[in-house]
């Protein structure tokens, strides 16, 4: 898994409680699994179709810096679905897990289209699609 967004949890970021939101946690991790789902399938509508359970394993206080990890783990037709942890950078700790995110690559009017995917790709192993002109 590779993690690739870090965040410093700020006063804005805690709960009553005084530890990290959940809703907080949640949006940023959906934003990092369309982010990675808009750059595999090289589509950028994107939308969210299934989160499965979510593991709140522990907790993050003010100051500390996680990390959010995605990992690719099927493509289908249409979809592509993903695996996330988010830990403390520090100590290494889980703070959640989600073992499934399901990402749709949609047309311009919003159906689902076939993305022709079938495996993870890295930036620098694809063509260079920029126009040098």
């Amino acid at each position: 898994m590779n993690f690739h967004t870090r965040k410093w949890i700020s006063p804005e970021d805690l709960n009553p409680n005084g530890t990290l939101f959940g809703g907080s946690l949640l949006r940023w991790i959906d934003e990092e699994a369309a982010i990675y789902a808009i750059v595999q399938l090289e589509n950028p509508r994107i939308v969210t179709k299934y989160i499965s359970e979510i593991n709140f394993v522990s907790s993050a206080r003010q100051s500390d810096i996680i990390e959010l990890g995605i990992v690719a783990t099927r493509f289908g037709r249409t979809s592509l679905t993903m695996r996330a942890e988010v830990r403390n950078m520090i100590t290494r700790k889980s703070i959640l897990t989600i073992d499934e995110l399901v990402f749709v690559a949609m047309d311009e009017d919003g159906h689902p289209v076939p993305h022709g995917k079938t495996e993870i790709t890295y930036l620098d192993k694809r063509p260079d699609t920029l126009d040098q002109s």
